[in-house]
């Protein structure tokens, strides 16, 4: 799945590297293909709940998922 740019998107598992866990909800900002073909990453921006950012990320395609309706937001301290 390649997400609409600047979309809302979910984590589908975690990224300890970066604080956040599965079902965070970032913005997609970017595409990076792998230099050898592999798999693409995904940029994301992450946002707090007032709209600040607090990270930046790259994640393979695969660790992101479309925001569904059962997607219940929710608040945590990072």
């Amino acid at each position: 799945m390649i997400p609409e740019l600047y979309s809302q998107v979910a984590l589908n598992c975690d990224v300890p590297s970066a604080k956040l866990k599965r079902g965070d909800m970032a913005t997609y900002i970017d595409l990076l293909e792998h230099p050898l073909g592999e798999e693409a990453g995904a940029v994301l921006e992450v946002f707090n709940a007032l709209g600040d950012s607090i990270a930046v990320v790259t994640v393979p395609l695969s660790a992101i998922e479309p925001l569904r309706a059962e997607h219940i937001p929710t608040v945590r301290y990072w």
